[in-house]
Protein backbone atom coordinates (compact mmCIF):
# COMPACT_ATOMS: atom_id res chain seq x y z
CA UNK A 1 0.00 0.00 0.00
CA UNK A 2 1.21 3.48 -0.77
CA UNK A 3 1.93 5.73 2.09
CA UNK A 4 -0.79 8.25 2.95
CA UNK A 5 -3.43 6.20 1.15
CA UNK A 6 -6.14 4.23 2.92
CA UNK A 7 -7.60 2.64 -0.27
CA UNK A 8 -6.33 -0.77 -1.40
CA UNK A 9 -4.34 -0.91 -4.64
CA UNK A 10 -6.22 -2.44 -7.59
CA UNK A 11 -4.67 -5.59 -9.05
CA UNK A 12 -2.91 -5.16 -12.42
CA UNK A 13 -5.39 -7.50 -14.13
CA UNK A 14 -8.19 -4.98 -13.72
CA UNK A 15 -8.43 -2.69 -16.75
CA UNK A 16 -9.18 0.92 -16.39
CA UNK A 17 -12.55 1.92 -17.72
CA UNK A 18 -12.31 3.17 -21.31
CA UNK A 19 -13.23 6.73 -22.08
CA UNK A 20 -16.64 7.06 -23.53
CA UNK A 21 -16.40 7.39 -27.29
CA UNK A 22 -17.85 10.51 -28.69
CA UNK A 23 -20.90 9.59 -30.67
CA UNK A 24 -21.50 11.35 -33.92
CA UNK A 25 -24.70 13.26 -33.75
CA UNK A 26 -27.54 11.45 -35.47
CA UNK A 27 -28.69 14.16 -37.81
CA UNK A 28 -31.49 12.01 -39.19
CA UNK A 29 -32.89 11.46 -35.72
CA UNK A 30 -32.43 15.07 -34.59
CA UNK A 31 -33.78 16.63 -37.77
CA UNK A 32 -37.43 17.56 -37.77
CA UNK A 33 -39.63 15.13 -39.64
CA UNK A 34 -40.32 16.14 -43.24
CA UNK A 35 -43.93 16.99 -43.88
CA UNK A 36 -45.81 14.19 -45.56
CA UNK A 37 -46.50 14.75 -49.22
CA UNK A 38 -50.10 15.54 -49.83
CA UNK A 39 -51.72 12.79 -51.81
CA UNK A 40 -53.74 13.93 -54.76
CA UNK A 41 -56.01 11.66 -56.71
CA UNK A 42 -55.58 11.41 -60.43
CA UNK A 43 -59.34 11.46 -60.63
CA UNK A 44 -59.55 14.84 -58.93
CA UNK A 45 -62.35 16.89 -60.43
CA UNK A 46 -64.19 13.90 -61.85
CA UNK A 47 -67.50 12.67 -60.53
CA UNK A 48 -67.49 9.11 -59.14
CA UNK A 49 -69.53 7.97 -62.12
CA UNK A 50 -66.90 9.43 -64.47
CA UNK A 51 -63.92 7.70 -62.89
CA UNK A 52 -62.62 4.76 -64.82
CA UNK A 53 -61.38 1.54 -63.31
CA UNK A 54 -57.59 1.57 -62.85
CA UNK A 55 -55.53 0.18 -65.69
CA UNK A 56 -52.01 -1.14 -65.89
CA UNK A 57 -49.41 1.60 -66.31
CA UNK A 58 -48.19 -0.08 -69.47
CA UNK A 59 -51.22 -1.81 -70.98
CA UNK A 60 -50.19 -5.11 -72.48
CA UNK A 61 -53.44 -6.81 -73.38
CA UNK A 62 -56.03 -5.85 -75.94
CA UNK A 63 -58.61 -5.75 -73.13
CA UNK A 64 -56.62 -3.04 -71.28
CA UNK A 65 -56.27 -1.03 -74.46
CA UNK A 66 -59.98 -1.35 -75.19
CA UNK A 67 -60.82 -0.05 -71.74
CA UNK A 68 -58.57 2.96 -72.24
CA UNK A 69 -59.97 3.52 -75.73
CA UNK A 70 -63.56 3.49 -74.48
CA UNK A 71 -62.81 6.07 -71.78
CA UNK A 72 -60.81 8.27 -74.15
CA UNK A 73 -63.59 8.31 -76.76
CA UNK A 74 -66.31 9.07 -74.23
CA UNK A 75 -64.38 11.79 -72.40
CA UNK A 76 -63.07 13.55 -75.51
CA UNK A 77 -66.55 13.55 -77.07
CA UNK A 78 -67.79 15.39 -73.97
CA UNK A 79 -64.78 17.73 -73.90
CA UNK A 80 -64.90 18.64 -77.61
CA UNK A 81 -68.53 18.32 -78.77
CA UNK A 82 -67.80 20.53 -81.79
CA UNK A 83 -64.65 18.74 -82.97
CA UNK A 84 -64.41 18.86 -86.76
CA UNK A 85 -62.00 19.21 -89.65
CA UNK A 86 -60.41 22.65 -89.36
CA UNK A 87 -59.62 23.00 -93.07
CA UNK A 88 -62.19 25.36 -94.60
CA UNK A 89 -64.03 23.81 -97.55
CA UNK A 90 -67.47 23.59 -99.11
CA UNK A 91 -67.10 20.41 -101.18
CA UNK A 92 -64.89 17.36 -101.69
CA UNK A 93 -62.73 19.02 -104.34
CA UNK A 94 -61.91 21.98 -102.10
CA UNK A 95 -61.12 19.67 -99.20
CA UNK A 96 -58.82 17.61 -101.40
CA UNK A 97 -56.91 20.73 -102.46
CA UNK A 98 -56.69 22.01 -98.87
CA UNK A 99 -55.46 18.67 -97.55
CA UNK A 100 -52.70 18.50 -100.15
CA UNK A 101 -51.61 22.00 -99.11
CA UNK A 102 -51.69 21.09 -95.40
CA UNK A 103 -48.59 18.88 -95.63
CA UNK A 104 -45.91 20.45 -93.40
CA UNK A 105 -48.18 23.45 -92.92
CA UNK A 106 -50.73 24.62 -90.36
CA UNK A 107 -54.45 24.59 -91.05
CA UNK A 108 -54.55 28.30 -90.23
CA UNK A 109 -52.06 29.13 -92.98
CA UNK A 110 -53.86 26.87 -95.49
CA UNK A 111 -57.15 28.61 -94.72
CA UNK A 112 -55.50 31.94 -95.53
CA UNK A 113 -54.45 30.69 -98.97
CA UNK A 114 -57.37 28.60 -100.21
CA UNK A 115 -59.96 31.38 -100.75
CA UNK A 116 -57.84 32.82 -103.57
CA UNK A 117 -57.12 29.36 -104.95
CA UNK A 118 -60.79 28.36 -104.99
CA UNK A 119 -61.83 31.66 -106.54
CA UNK A 120 -59.34 31.25 -109.36
CA UNK A 121 -59.91 27.52 -109.85
CA UNK A 122 -63.31 26.47 -108.46
CA UNK A 123 -63.39 23.07 -110.20
CA UNK A 124 -61.06 20.30 -111.25
CA UNK A 125 -61.57 21.31 -114.90
CA UNK A 126 -60.39 24.85 -114.18
CA UNK A 127 -57.38 23.74 -112.14
CA UNK A 128 -56.35 21.12 -114.69
CA UNK A 129 -55.56 23.83 -117.28
CA UNK A 130 -54.01 26.30 -114.83
CA UNK A 131 -50.52 27.67 -115.44
CA UNK A 132 -48.15 26.10 -112.94
CA UNK A 133 -46.39 29.37 -112.06
CA UNK A 134 -49.71 31.05 -111.26
CA UNK A 135 -50.70 28.26 -108.88
CA UNK A 136 -47.23 28.44 -107.31
CA UNK A 137 -47.68 32.12 -106.60
CA UNK A 138 -51.01 31.54 -104.86
CA UNK A 139 -49.77 28.70 -102.60
CA UNK A 140 -46.25 30.07 -102.04
CA UNK A 141 -46.69 30.73 -98.29
CA UNK A 142 -47.68 27.12 -97.51
CA UNK A 143 -44.12 25.86 -98.00
CA UNK A 144 -42.84 23.44 -100.65
CA UNK A 145 -45.03 25.45 -102.98
CA UNK A 146 -43.52 24.16 -106.24
CA UNK A 147 -44.17 20.53 -105.34
CA UNK A 148 -47.64 21.34 -104.00
CA UNK A 149 -48.61 23.33 -107.08
CA UNK A 150 -47.46 20.46 -109.30
CA UNK A 151 -49.50 18.00 -107.21
CA UNK A 152 -52.61 20.20 -107.39
CA UNK A 153 -52.52 20.55 -111.16
CA UNK A 154 -51.62 16.88 -111.65
CA UNK A 155 -54.41 15.80 -109.29
CA UNK A 156 -56.94 17.92 -111.20
CA UNK A 157 -55.82 16.43 -114.52
CA UNK A 158 -56.34 12.89 -113.25
CA UNK A 159 -59.75 13.77 -111.83
CA UNK A 160 -60.77 15.05 -115.27
CA UNK A 161 -59.19 12.21 -117.26
CA UNK A 162 -60.15 9.27 -115.04
CA UNK A 163 -63.09 10.33 -112.86
CA UNK A 164 -65.10 12.81 -114.89
CA UNK A 165 -63.86 15.73 -112.80
CA UNK A 166 -65.33 14.26 -109.61
CA UNK A 167 -63.48 13.20 -106.46
CA UNK A 168 -63.63 9.38 -106.13
CA UNK A 169 -65.01 7.69 -103.02
CA UNK A 170 -62.57 4.85 -102.36
CA UNK A 171 -59.04 4.72 -101.00
CA UNK A 172 -57.97 2.61 -103.96
CA UNK A 173 -58.98 5.39 -106.38
CA UNK A 174 -57.77 8.30 -104.25
CA UNK A 175 -54.26 7.13 -103.36
CA UNK A 176 -52.92 7.12 -106.97
CA UNK A 177 -53.73 10.85 -107.33
CA UNK A 178 -50.66 13.15 -107.17
CA UNK A 179 -50.08 14.49 -103.65
CA UNK A 180 -52.51 12.00 -102.09
CA UNK A 181 -51.54 9.28 -99.62
CA UNK A 182 -53.59 7.10 -97.30
CA UNK A 183 -53.91 9.86 -94.69
CA UNK A 184 -55.27 12.35 -97.22
CA UNK A 185 -57.61 9.71 -98.64
CA UNK A 186 -59.02 9.05 -95.16
CA UNK A 187 -59.53 12.78 -94.63
CA UNK A 188 -61.56 13.04 -97.84
CA UNK A 189 -63.66 9.92 -97.26
CA UNK A 190 -64.43 10.66 -93.62
CA UNK A 191 -65.16 14.38 -93.94
CA UNK A 192 -66.51 14.87 -97.46
CA UNK A 193 -68.44 11.62 -97.83
CA UNK A 194 -68.93 10.36 -94.24
CA UNK A 195 -67.22 7.10 -95.16
CA UNK A 196 -65.22 5.47 -92.36
CA UNK A 197 -62.78 3.28 -94.26
CA UNK A 198 -59.79 4.12 -92.05
CA UNK A 199 -58.39 6.47 -89.40
CA UNK A 200 -56.46 9.64 -90.18
CA UNK A 201 -53.07 9.35 -88.46
CA UNK A 202 -51.29 12.71 -88.37
CA UNK A 203 -48.57 13.83 -85.96
CA UNK A 204 -51.07 14.54 -83.16
CA UNK A 205 -52.76 11.16 -83.50
CA UNK A 206 -49.37 9.44 -83.54
CA UNK A 207 -48.23 11.21 -80.36
CA UNK A 208 -51.42 10.75 -78.36
CA UNK A 209 -52.03 7.14 -79.33
CA UNK A 210 -48.51 6.25 -78.14
CA UNK A 211 -48.82 8.24 -74.91
CA UNK A 212 -52.13 6.55 -74.16
CA UNK A 213 -50.46 3.16 -74.55
CA UNK A 214 -52.72 2.16 -77.44
CA UNK A 215 -49.83 1.38 -79.77
CA UNK A 216 -46.06 1.16 -80.02
CA UNK A 217 -45.99 1.09 -83.80
CA UNK A 218 -43.48 3.55 -85.31
CA UNK A 219 -45.29 4.34 -88.56
CA UNK A 220 -48.74 5.77 -89.37
CA UNK A 221 -50.00 2.68 -91.19
CA UNK A 222 -49.07 0.41 -88.28
CA UNK A 223 -50.71 2.81 -85.81
CA UNK A 224 -53.88 2.93 -87.90
CA UNK A 225 -54.10 -0.87 -87.98
CA UNK A 226 -53.80 -1.05 -84.19
CA UNK A 227 -56.33 1.72 -83.52
CA UNK A 228 -59.07 0.48 -85.83
CA UNK A 229 -60.07 -2.60 -83.73
CA UNK A 230 -60.13 -0.50 -80.52
CA UNK A 231 -62.80 1.98 -81.63
CA UNK A 232 -66.24 1.67 -83.25
CA UNK A 233 -65.98 2.09 -87.01
CA UNK A 234 -68.66 4.78 -87.06
CA UNK A 235 -66.38 6.93 -84.87
CA UNK A 236 -63.15 6.57 -86.86
CA UNK A 237 -63.34 9.98 -88.58
CA UNK A 238 -64.46 11.70 -85.39
CA UNK A 239 -61.72 9.99 -83.37
CA UNK A 240 -59.03 11.70 -85.44
CA UNK A 241 -60.59 15.11 -84.85
CA UNK A 242 -60.91 14.46 -81.11
CA UNK A 243 -57.26 13.44 -80.78
CA UNK A 244 -56.09 16.33 -82.97
CA UNK A 245 -58.10 18.86 -80.96
CA UNK A 246 -56.82 17.42 -77.67
CA UNK A 247 -53.26 17.47 -79.00
CA UNK A 248 -53.56 21.10 -80.03
CA UNK A 249 -55.22 22.25 -76.82
CA UNK A 250 -53.89 20.11 -73.95
CA UNK A 251 -51.56 17.23 -74.82
CA UNK A 252 -48.81 19.34 -76.33
CA UNK A 253 -45.68 17.74 -77.79
CA UNK A 254 -43.16 19.30 -75.37
CA UNK A 255 -45.12 20.17 -72.24
CA UNK A 256 -48.43 18.32 -72.04
CA UNK A 257 -50.76 19.85 -69.47
CA UNK A 258 -51.60 16.63 -67.65
CA UNK A 259 -53.04 18.50 -64.66
CA UNK A 260 -56.08 19.57 -66.66
CA UNK A 261 -56.34 16.58 -68.97
CA UNK A 262 -59.71 14.82 -68.91
CA UNK A 263 -58.16 11.39 -69.56
CA UNK A 264 -55.13 11.62 -67.25
CA UNK A 265 -56.45 8.95 -64.89
CA UNK A 266 -56.25 6.30 -67.64
CA UNK A 267 -53.14 7.62 -69.41
CA UNK A 268 -49.97 5.60 -68.73
CA UNK A 269 -47.87 8.67 -69.57
CA UNK A 270 -49.64 11.14 -67.26
CA UNK A 271 -46.97 13.28 -65.60
CA UNK A 272 -44.08 11.54 -67.36
CA UNK A 273 -44.72 12.22 -71.05
CA UNK A 274 -41.74 13.58 -72.94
Amino acid sequence: MARGSNSPRQPLSVKKPAKAAKKAPNKAADAPAAPKARKTSKTYGLKPSQRAAPVAKSPKTKADKQRIAAVVLERLKAEYPDAHCELDHSNAFELLCATILSAQCTDVRVNMVTPALFQAYPTADALSVAKLEEVEEIVRTTGFYRAKAKSLVGMANQLVDRHGGEVPRTIAELVPLPGVGRKTANVILGNAFDINEGIVVDTHVQRLSRRLGLTREPDPIGIEKELMPLFPQQDWALLSHLLIWHGRRTCFARKPECGRCVVHDVCPSAGVAE
